[in-house]
Order: structure tokens, then C-alpha cells, then sequence
């Protein structure tokens, strides 16, 4: 579904991604995980297109997408999540939802100043759809309220819900957890293994390492910029490298 092949990205002297490679098979959830600064923010935003690389290749569905712009990059089946919740203000969880559906839509300026039919049947099934995905992720009685009043986790379940209006066969989730307590990450876990089993692939870098080891199908571990490990939930547990990494100090051997 997704392949990074020895990507750099220099921010000046910094060297922010330092030939990265990995893959991301169809119908799979893997994680990026770190430490702060292992920049993993960084290289969601290569591959969303909110970045281009410095080096380095990057194909989705076997297309190179390296210099493609983020609208572009989710026209091909690509959407994402944001570490920041990115709600509308002023607007209802549904109407937020809506949104997500432009990419697909067809009607433009014209055809929706002049009102013609077929630009209210298309807003019908825009407003169909949404709805459908707010049920789907269990907040559709949120539906007619503010996004940016409900809780946190609501807030999430929106957010993903718009992404998922893109029709994506691959979701990047950024942080899904970040902020949430221990109950709304439970629901998150639970959504996310709900989005896969719809068929989509998700990719996604998270700091809570219990939703991560639970869900996972394969982690891969950056620090500094490089991967230092690539595996399977259980073995990244007992990689020595990663326990140095994240504890600082290597596991002693019986």
C-alpha cells in the first residue's frame, strides 16, 4: 500500500528523517513510534505531501508521490488525522463530517450558484453519507451539535469519521490518543480496529504504548531521525535498542 525508500529531509544543518525505509502492507495497522524529536511528525507530513523529501522515494498504490500536493495525495486514497484536533468552529459534528466529502464531489461554483439538480441530489448523498459514518462510529446523536463543544474523544471520533468521508484505503492517524484518558483511548483502540476491518489500511504514530502493543500489526521505532527497529508488537518489546531508547539504560540478561 505504502512504501518509503531511503527518505531524508534536511531542515537547514538538521537532518530531520535520515534514510528512512519501510513499507505498510494492504490491511494492516502499523505504528511510527519515538521519543520526541525522533521525527515522526516529520515524516507524516512527507508522506501526507505537507513536505517533500529531501531525497528518497515515496509510493502509495505503487505511484511515486514525492512533490504531489496533500489534495492530490488524498484524491489517490490517502487521508489523515491531525496530533491537534482540527474541527470547524461554528459548525455540527455532521457538517464537519460533510466537508470531508468535497474531494469526492462533483458540483462547482457554477453548478451550485445556479442550483441546478444535480448539485442538491449530491448534497443529499454528502449528507447521507456523513451520516452514515457518524453511526458507524457511534456519535450520530451528536450529529446537530457544536464539533469543537463535545468531549475530547467525541471530538476525535469526528475527526476521524471526516477523514474517513474521503473514501481512504489508507487512514494516517497522528496522536489518535493524545489527550484522551484511559476510557476514550479504550474507544479509540476500538475504532481503529473497526476502520480496519472496514478494509482500510491505517498507519499511524502514537505515544501510548499500550494502545500501540494492542492493536499493532508492526511497529517501527525511530530515533533521531533513523529507524532502529522494524517487528512484530512482541519482539519490539524485547529489543534491546528500543529499551535503551526508551528507558535509557539496556535491560540486563538473566
Amino acid at each position: 500500500m505504502l512504501e518509503l525508500h531511503t527518505v531524508h529531509k534536511y531542515f537547514g544543518g538538521l537532518h530531520a528523517v535520515d534514510g528512512i525505509s519501510f513499507s505498510v502492507p494492504q490491511g494492516a495497522i502499523k505504528a511510527v513510534i519515538g521519543p520526541n524529536g525522533a521525527g515522526k511528525t516529520t515524516l507524516f507530513n512527507l508522506i501526507a505531501g505537507v513536505l517533500g523529501p529531501t531525497t528518497g522515494r515515496i509510493t502509495f498504490k505503487g505511484r511515486q508521490i514525492q512533490g504531489l500536493k496533500p489534495h492530490r495525495i488524498a484524491a489517490l486514497g490517502m487521508s489523515r488525522t491531525f496530533q491537534n484536533i482540527k474541527l470547524c468552529h461554528g459548525m455540527t459534528a455532521l457538517e464537519n463530517v460533510m466537508l470531508g466529502r468535497h474531494i469526492r464531489s462533483r458540483a462547482g461554483f457554477l453548478a451550485g450558484m445556479l442550483n441546478l439538480p444535480f448539485t442538491w441530489q449530491e448534497e443529499k448523498a454528502i449528507r447521507r453519507r456523513a451520516m452514515e459514518l457518524l453511526e458507524l462510529l457511534e456519535i450520530a446523536e451528536f450529529a446537530d451539535s457544536e464539533a469543537t463543544s463535545l468531549a475530547f474523544g467525541q471530538q476525535r471520533a469526528v475527526e476521524m469519521a471526516r477523514a474517513l468521508a474521503t473514501e481512504p484505503e489508507l487512514l494516517l492517524l497522528d496522536e489518535p490518543a493524545a489527550g484522551l484518558n484511559i476510557y476514550e483511548t479504550a474507544e479509540v483502540a476500538r475504532l481503529i480496529t473497526r476502520i480496519r476491518d472496514m478494509g482500510i489500511t491505517v498507519l499511524l504514530v502514537e505515544h501510548d504504548m499500550s494502545l500501540v502493543m494492542d492493536i499493532s500489526d508492526e511497529i517501527v521505532v525511530l530515533s533521531f531521525g533513523a529507524k532502529i527497529a522494524e517487528d512484530r508488537p512482541e519482539a519490539i518489546q524485547k529489543n534491546q535498542e528500543v529499551i535503551r531508547i526508551y528507558l535509557g539504560e539496556a535491560e540486563e540478561t538473566a
